[in-house]
């Protein structure tokens, strides 16, 4: 991305994770230090929207307002004026843990997993797509997926798009009026594996390249026509499109893949950012 300034907005993160533009200000899933932060985007101000104990990921509001939050060992949770408490017990449908998440406008919730013991150097497989309905209901919406990870929603939500990180590729599901899902398409094949992503007003994918220390704008059918590129061991985790005209581009990087005791240990995850020329569309 020659000719584009970036600036670091905050430092000193365990791993970020999750990010969404949301009511005037980036929050975001602090991962390892199990904590909800809501960040000014003009100062960089730091505060905490909610605490858990275990780590969080992926990161929505339901249509009352209320925030939801992947707990990673199998839980999503409500944050409540007590606190955070269980919408939805996953442990049957995903047993290796699960990761990032998307919220729909009418109240369903998309939560990806990983499928397999990525602690224990097994192989990924293929593993469901997971549903939440509003009253915490759970179910597989879609099967095979090879590690199902960052997601978005088109601007009249008709479509979820979601990464596949094993599978190096970008896909596409028809949202039915029910909130089922149906005509899965291959949105793009990747060179490398995506991460989080977020959606563009010209229907192009911003994603998180997080092995090859980049972020890529791809087109339908895989044209990747911008990158930004970062000096590994950088890696890149997630990034949405926020401000008040939706065209910087929030990048969240760490120079840690999210282990959680060496993320906890260098505190090396930043929040950078960057102008671009196609404002942000759709979810997040």
């Amino acid at each position: 991305m020659s000719g584009r300034d970036i600036s670091v907005l905050v430092d000193g993160l365990a791993f970020a994770e999750g990010p969404r533009w949301h009511d005037g200000a980036l929050v975001l899933s602090d991962m390892h230090s199990h904590r909800v932060l809501r960040i000014d985007a003009a100062d960089g101000a730091v505060s905490v929207v909610a605490e858990h104990d275990a780590p969080l990921s992926g990161i929505g509001w339901l249509p009352d307002g209320k925030l939801l939050v992947v707990a990673m060992d199998g839980y999503v949770l409500r944050l409540e004026p007590s606190g955070l408490v269980v919408h939805a017990d996953m442990r049957a449908l995903a047993p290796h843990g699960i990761n990032d998440m998307i919220v729909h406008p009418d109240g369903w919730a998309w939560v990806g997993q990983f499928g397999y013991d990525r602690h224990a150097g097994v192989t990924p497989a293929p593993a469901g797509l997971i549903r939440v309905d509003p009253d915490g209901r759970a179910s597989i919406a879609a099967d095979d997926m090879m590690v199902a990870n960052g997601m978005g929603i088109t601007p009249d939500g008709s479509t979820l798009v979601v990464a596949e990180s094993a599978g190096r590729c970008i896909t596409t599901f028809r949202i039915g009026r029910d909130g089922a899902l149906s005509d899965r398409k291959v949105f793009a094949d990747l060179p490398h594996a995506p991460d989080g992503m977020c959606l563009d007003a010209e229907g192009a994918v911003w994603a998180a390249c997080v092995t090859a220390s980049r972020f890529a704008r791809v087109r339908q059918g895989g044209e990747i026509v911008e990158t930004v590129e970062f000096e590994p061991p950088r890696r890149t985790v997630a990034c949405v499109l926020g401000g008040a005209d939706r065209r910087t581009l929030y990048m969240l990087t760490a120079d840690t893949l999210g282990e959680e005791d060496l993320s906890r240990e260098l505190m090396t995850a930043r929040v950078e950012r960057a102008r671009v020329d196609v404002p942000g569309a759709g979810l997040p």
